[in-house]
């Protein structure tokens, strides 16, 4: 049986308003955190503006839109962050992300489920911190949250099965596919994905093919986005953050070694579809 009724997201970027969003949308009471009242501002633009399209395209009513919208409280005060549930879907920094757990762990009782939607950072290493690493967890999302169907449920030796069943079914509550892992460099997806980039922008560097060959190829192939324009869409930093936790924590392959051409990218500040300019112009 479900016993999550209330879900609060810490961290109101684009994952973390999909994150709220699609939880709204399945009838959960939802809060929506962050302590920038800007960010939180344009969240709540972006998920209005979801909601109108899916009404404009039939895809919920407008009674749908207005009872979602009604689901999800959005606050910059860390004390409304009480649930059954804490998602933390904020930067990919393990001293940020272990700030906001001691603070949540402060105002929500033990039986409380505490998970991080990172994508790369040691989930072992978060839950040795945590006050009840029994009732800590990964539970990565994929962009964009409100599409996506997979989610990947990361456990350490500690965690308790009965949270992962309760992770399992809410994500079946959501529409979500869940994948159960042990917590690995990368987990199962960023693991995989790492040649799907490295290997596009080896192809780019040594002059073997262009930015734009290589994603016109592999969507022909059955992909639905190239990597280039896969990796405009996740974020420069974030993607290239990720090959570098994966790198480092297997040792430093040569096999995974980061690209030089999206580490001159994210010095740049060229990040992708958030900058207006990253392999593409937007």
């Amino acid at each position: 049986m479900l016993v999550i009724k209330k879900i609060a997201v810490c961290g109101a970027g684009t994952m973390g308003s999909g994150i709220a969003q699609i939880i709204a949308q399945h009838g959960f009471e939802t809060v929506l955190f962050d302590l920038n009242e800007e960010v939180l501002n344009k969240s709540k633009q972006l998920i209005e503006s979801s909601l109108q399209t899916l009404v404009l395209k039939n895809k919920i009513t407008k009674e749908e839109e207005q009872q979602t919208l009604s689901n999800i409280q959005f606050t910059s005060n860390i004390n409304n962050c009480k649930a059954h549930l804490i998602i933390e879907a904020i930067i990919e920094n393990k001293e940020a992300k272990l700030n906001l757990f001691k603070q949540v762990e402060k105002i929500n009782s033990k039986e409380t489920i505490i998970a991080s939607n990172t994508s790369s950072i040691s989930i072992s290493q978060l839950a040795a911190e945590i006050q009840h690493p029994q009732k800590f967890v990964g539970m990565h999302f994929f962009n964009p949250a409100t599409i996506m169907k997979l989610v990947e449920i990361i456990k350490t030796n500690a965690t308790n099965n009965i949270v992962i069943e309760q992770l399992c079914l809410l994500s079946k509550a959501l529409g979500k596919t869940a994948v159960v892992c042990n917590d690995a460099p990368g987990f199962i997806v960023n693991r995989v994905a790492r040649h799907y980039y490295l290997e596009a922008m080896k192809l780019v560097e040594l002059n073997l093919a262009t930015i734009e060959n290589v994603d016109a190829i592999m969507q022909a192939s059955g992909f639905k986005m190239g990597p280039f324009k896969l990796m405009d869409l996740i974020g420069m930093d974030i993607n290239y953050n990720v090959s570098n936790i994966v790198w480092n924590d297997l040792g430093k392959p040569e096999r995974l070694k980061p690209s030089i051409i999206q580490q001159q990218k994210v010095e740049a500040k060229q990040l992708g579809k958030k900058t207006g300019k990253g392999f593409y112009n937007y």
